[in-house]
């Protein structure tokens, strides 16, 4: 039998029992002590989840594309990153890439493995992760920012790849903020904020 892991943080005691587990007490130390962008990257180099609240999906930030950097799919990728916010369609994306929509599909799961739709998907909801781990912006301005339309299909495609809802990920990553005092905030909910 394996004796569980202790480590002391502020007086009080963490235990865990398990890899995993030892793994996910040493990101929160991290993320205690440096802060979520560097728990994530630290995550991401392990490859594992930056928490495990729900399920265990592992996410790297960006699908690897295997094309030339001049390729018309390359700087379609590219751009897409940088207009999250705006429809990304398969005509949209291969009216860009100068192919029709049956060549961009083809050429498009060959580079990336995947559908044009479900990499959009997939970067919306690294987009919203990062948005998440990084301020304060309520559940509907990031909506808005990473192109879901409404907080609602936010919420329903976060759940569905994240097996998460986006307050809990929140919760999960994000520090608690500690008073001058030495004493944990409690959040201020206000209206429109989740």
């Amino acid at each position: 039998m394996s004796r569980p892991l202790r480590a002391r943080r502020d007086g009080h005691p963490h235990r865990r029992r398990g890899s995993a587990s030892c793994i996910d007490l040493g990101l929160y130390i991290i993320r205690q002590d440096y802060g979520a962008d560097i728990a994530n990257l630290v995550a991401r180099e392990l490859v594992v989840p930056p928490h495990r609240d729900g399920g265990q999906a592992q996410y790297i930030t960006t699908p690897v594309a295997v094309c030339p950097d001049e390729d018309p799919l390359s700087e379609t990728l590219a751009w897409a990153l940088e207009h999250l916010d705006q429809p990304l369609t398969l005509d949209v994306l291969a009216a860009r890439s100068m192919m029709s929509s049956r060549t961009f599909s083809r050429r498009f799961a060959a580079a990336t493995g995947t559908t044009p739709h479900k990499w959009v998907v997939h970067q919306r909801v690294s987009a919203a992760q990062r948005l998440l781990e990084t301020t304060t912006l309520s559940i509907e301005v990031i909506a808005e920012r990473c192109g879901f339309g409404s907080a609602a299909s936010l919420r329903a495609q976060f759940q569905q790849t994240v097996r998460s809802s986006p307050q809990a990920y929140r919760r999960a990553v994000r520090p608690p903020r500690l008073t001058r005092g030495g004493s944990i905030a409690r959040p201020v909910h206000t209206k429109g904020c989740t």
